[in-house]
């Protein structure tokens, strides 16, 4: 019919130089090494547009994986939803945290150069959020913005204040860096205690020091799954496209949190004080 889309037989067309297991293979030591396209043209055999249309083939399908759930054989978590509706029917408490990848600078006199400087490393980059469990299990990473954006104005633009005002029974540990939405959700979210003054009694200092170290015990966990993350080449210094890191992102956190996910669960040990033996008052 005229005038209508085009009708194209199954396998018509161009047929791939690889077969799909080798453009598999080729994007994953992309995405694990930081491998040009054109030394795996050469490893292949083939034309480095044949190994650049490959990976932008398979890419996409790895970052709309979604991540693995613990103990959840063949569920993912996709969106803020699924993940808040898991840890409120799971009784799951989420630890939470900002990361930054530095990427290229933006050439001059292109519009919105200066909204990728973070105002912390002062270099051009993009931030991400990573919700975990209680072991570093990546549950969710995501809510991908320019690097000059904070990570509390991220927390509130992406809903994911919306999702705790939602979910009254999630509770969360978070970094300084969020201190805005735990005094938003006191009952709901653990922020780092603020500093006592300098004139303080001492009994008031090391209280603030052992909550402090009991807070920070219970949210390193979240950090080592950042950590986890760069130790893929692409996330360390991301010098691709801009365009194309959110997906990138997506499709490496989604194989890391695969293996994750097989870690085995342990019991949420108790970070409170209890005595030694039994003492008389």
């Amino acid at each position: 019919m005229r005038g209508g889309p085009r009708k194209r037989a199954e396998g018509a067309g161009r047929k791939p130089r690889l077969v799909f297991t080798d453009r598999l293979a080729a994007t994953l030591v992309h995405l694990r090494l930081g491998l040009p396209h054109a030394a795996l043209a050469e490893l292949y055999g083939v034309d480095r547009s044949t190994v650049s249309a490959a990976i932008r083939e398979v890419r996409p399908l790895l970052a709309a994986r979604g991540f693995a759930i613990p103990n959840r054989p063949g569920l993912c978590i996709r969106t803020l939803d699924d993940l808040f509706a898991y840890a409120d029917a799971e009784g799951v408490d989420i630890r939470l945290d900002g990361t930054e990848v530095q990427v290229r600078r933006p050439r001059a006199g292109r519009p919105g150069r200066k909204a990728f400087v973070s105002g912390k490393k002062k270099q051009n980059t993009i931030k991400t959020t990573t919700l975990s469990d209680h072991q570093g299990r990546t549950l969710f990473s995501g809510v991908v913005r320019p690097g000059r954006m904070h990570d509390q104005t991220a927390v509130r633009t992406e809903g994911i204040a919306e999702q705790f005002r939602l979910h009254p029974d999630v509770h969360a540990e978070v970094d300084s860096g969020s201190q805005g939405l735990a005094k938003e959700f006191p009952s709901q979210v653990s922020a780092p205690p603020k500093k006592p003054a300098q004139d303080a009694p001492d009994g008031d200092k090391r209280a603030w020091r052992e909550a402090r170290r009991r807070q920070s015990s219970a949210r390193i966990v979240v950090e080592h799954t950042n950590a986890e993350y760069k130790q893929w080449h692409p996330l360390q210094r991301y010098t691709g496209r801009r365009e194309d890191y959110e997906q990138t992102h997506l499709a490496i956190v989604g194989l890391v949190s695969d293996r994750a996910a097989r870690r085995t669960t342990r019991r949420l040990t108790s970070t409170e004080l209890v005595p030694v033996r039994a003492t008389a008052c």
